[in-house]
């Protein structure tokens, strides 16, 4: 399996890297140890998580991803095997208000580091801007934690583009570690949050990308044909503006050319985002193991110019 190197680092991800979001979520510490061995047998040994992940479900107060990959890795031994990614600045609170503070993420790391049971975060995401803190301030508690080997590489994600730019200016100015990898949600259905001023930063500073949301929370997958499908249901929040002609165009492109290929839709949908420039790999959650298909079948096949065109042009506003 190709592996891409991820900005300027010794980082190198797999095609698709893993949303660890389901773990303790959609799926529970015993399903996620098996998904996590399933995962490693396919080559894709690269995980997505953050501290928060994932305080919004009923009796969880957030963590719950890392600890579980922590015990995972504990159990196996194989701390060595994955690349682990993980996030600070969101509130552990729910309402709570971001913070990307020094003393907020010199406090968070460690926090982080004690539920993975490692001594280090390959590379750690300011997740959300808080909007007040100095750009300098958030990389120099950064600089500090790569110093004393605590955190290998940083990354941003869901930064506007001024901010991104301002980080970026500051790494340089100031000589501060630079932001290597950017996190957009990125799919069909939301392009504008990555397309257009984040895209062309992330080239100009040879930024990885890896995005989120990859099949917009399941929609792409063609698993929910009308608004009925998810009414009432957790998803309803999340892709109840989807169910318009524009979505309705979108699904059938995929179908189309899913059905041509006697693949997935959610197998398509990945490898558009992964023929797109500028990026590096998306992300994307499964919670069983007969999902992963989607994975294998993303990787092992190309699409053409006419269905990337065609994929474009349904998916255009």
């Amino acid at each position: 399996m190709k592996r891409q190197q991820l900005g300027n680092t010794e980082l190198y991800t797999p095609p698709i890297i893993f949303g660890g979001n389901v773990f303790g979520w959609t799926i529970n510490e015993k399903e996620s140890f098996r998904m996590m061995d399933q995962l490693l047998d396919m080559g894709f040994n690269f995980i997505d998580s953050a501290d928060v992940y994932s305080r919004w479900a009923e009796g969880n107060s957030g963590g719950e991803s890392e600890s579980i990959i922590g015990k995972y890795m504990k159990s196996r031994g194989n701390r060595h095997k994955l690349t682990i990614t993980t996030k600070v600045g969101s509130s552990m609170q729910q309402g709570g208000d971001k913070d990307i503070s020094k003393t907020h993420i010199l406090n968070a790391v460690e926090d982080s580091l004690r539920r993975l049971q490692t001594d280090h975060i390959d590379l750690y995401f300011t997740h959300w801007d808080d909007n007040k803190t100095p750009v300098e301030e958030t990389l120099g508690a950064y600089q500090k934690l790569i110093e004393q080997g605590k955190v290998r590489y940083i990354g941003a994600s869901n930064l506007s583009p001024d901010r991104l730019q301002e980080s970026l200016d500051a790494s340089k100015k100031e000589d501060l570690p630079k932001y290597q990898v950017f996190q957009p949600e990125y799919s069909l259905m939301q392009r504008n949050k990555f397309e257009g001023k984040i895209q062309k930063i992330c080239q100009e500073n040879d930024l990885g990308v890896t995005s989120y949301f990859s099949l917009a929370s399941g929609f792409l997958s063609g698993k929910y044909q009308s608004i009925e499908d998810i009414k009432g249901s957790d998803r309803e929040q999340f892709l109840g503006d989807y169910f318009d002609d524009r979505g309705k165009k979108v699904l059938n492109a995929l179908k189309d050319i899913s059905d041509h290929h006697n693949i997935s839709q959610a197998g398509i949908a990945l490898r558009w985002i992964m023929q797109r420039p500028g990026i590096t790999a998306p992300i994307a959650s499964a919670t069983k193991p007969k999902h992963l298909k989607s994975f294998e079948e993303a990787v092992n096949m190309e699409l053409t110019k006419e269905e990337m065109d065609n994929l474009n042009e349904a998916s255009n506003h």
